[in-house]
């Protein structure tokens, strides 16, 4: 009793089955004739739950019809634009709906023939919808440029950035194969374009991996290198984690400075990335390697004579100081710098020289006070020369100084004045 039982539970459960594989099938029947009248939303919300069933029995099939249904309401949206332009109209049409459909077609596509491709019972491979497809799709890939573009200029990043990926992405996908004006990316003439404008949003969107990976396809065309590599070395920037993440962020960013000396943008990221660090001994380093590398660089010849007046190496800063000074000679900083240099040095040499009984300086020591004081003098009048309104240095609180030190009474005054009313 018990086996007939179980025989008959099998018998129901087959039938069920049978009868639910029959009723995903009909839905793809039912669909077709739907895209047959042009009623392409009601062929989609029909297919859909032939899609995911396991009892769909041809799933190639059931993709194919969605890839129809979708092709067809692009189709149909994009003559109606076609037919606005060449007739002048203004009649009302769903651009964000065609963009829509364009995707889902070329998705759809690409599924069909994942379907399509696998073998059947006997192991056989017979790929039935790839050509047809492929004529349609060609023309669809292309339209993702211009939906991207639609979207992206109104502010949808997200739908910018799919039509963008599926562009970039699609021709690695089998489905093209057979198509070298499509597979072949070397022939697509738009590639680097719309890499560095996916890498861009990506970017905008905060998805710094895919920035990266976009803008690195981007950067491989010289015209769009310098942009790209911008997009890359930023996204890399927000995403530093660890150690290892600064190193990598690091070595590409001293890569692109050697391969592109001429773009201050790279030593600029480098000389912002140093001096984040805070690691004095680094930022000289690196200065010294930009200057073996170029001279006449001023920056760096000032970023060395920073870490030297940290330092307190006095001597050695005023003459990295008057190395950029003589590249630039209305580099006003450098030239303030160095008189404040020399005037610290003035003020150790007098701590130095005292008595240590009375603080007193005997006059040959205290001349030796005053010619360093002189010399300072001169770099900082320069400074209050060259910004007279205090811009960009304060000099007058070093010059009240000198000038007090010096004995010059009337100057002094005069620097009290301006330190006190600033």
């Amino acid at each position: 009793m018990i086996t007939i039982m179980k025989k008959i539970m099998m018998m129901a459960l087959m039938a069920a089955a049978a009868t639910t594989a029959f009723a995903q099938d009909a839905l793809v029947k039912q669909a077709k004739k739907l895209v047959a009248g042009g009623q392409f939303d009601e062929a989609i919300e029909t297919l859909k739950p032939a899609l995911t069933s396991s009892q769909t029995l041809d799933k190639a099939a059931a993709w194919n019809e969605m890839v129809q249904a979708q092709y067809g309401k692009y189709n149909a949206i994009q003559t109606a634009e076609m037919e606005n332009k060449v007739k002048k109209l203004e009649v009302p049409y769903d651009t964000v709906g065609m963009n829509h459909a364009a995707v889902e077609a070329l998705k759809a596509a690409m599924k069909c023939d994942e379907f399509d491709r696998q073998p059947n019972e006997k192991g056989k491979v017979k790929i039935n919808f790839r050509q047809a497809n492929q004529q349609k799709m060609q023309n669809v890939r292309l339209a993702m440029i211009n939906a991207g573009l639609y979207e992206y200029n109104h502010k949808n990043l997200d739908g910018a950035l799919d039509c963008w990926k599926l562009y970039l992405d699609s021709p690695e996908d089998e489905f093209w194969t057979g198509v070298p004006d499509v597979a072949d990316v070397t022939k697509d003439q738009y590639r680097s374009e719309i890499a560095y404008y996916a890498g861009l949003v990506a970017y905008q969107k905060k998805d710094y991996v895919q920035a990266v990976k976009y803008a690195t396809l981007a950067s491989q065309d010289p015209n769009k290198a310098a942009d790209a590599n911008e997009i890359m070395l930023f996204s890399k920037k927000e995403t530093l984690k660890s150690k290892a993440d600064s190193l990598e962020y690091l070595g590409m960013l001293k890569d692109l400075r050697k391969q592109n000396p001429d773009e201050d943008r790279y030593f600029n990221l480098l000389m912002d990335y140093y001096t984040r660090a805070n690691d004095q001994a680094a930022l000289k380093a690196w200065a010294e390697e930009e200057i073996a590398i170029d001279p006449q660089n001023k920056m760096a010849w000032a970023l060395k004579g920073e870490v030297q007046m940290n330092d307190r190496q006095w001597d050695a800063a005023v003459e990295s100081y008057k190395k950029a000074a003589e590249i630039d000679p209305e580099f006003v900083q450098v030239i303030f710098n160095a008189g404040v240099c020399l005037n610290s040095k003035a003020i150790d040499l007098k701590d130095e020289l005292a008595d240590k009984n009375t603080g007193g300086l005997t006059k040959a020591n205290a001349d030796k006070v005053k010619a360093i004081l002189a010399d300072a003098q001169v770099y900082l009048e320069k400074s209050k020369e060259l910004d007279p309104f205090r811009e960009k240095v304060n000099w007058a609180y070093p010059l009240y100084q000198i000038y007090y030190s010096l004995g010059d009474e009337a100057k002094a005054n005069e620097m009290e004045k301006l330190v006190n009313s600033k």
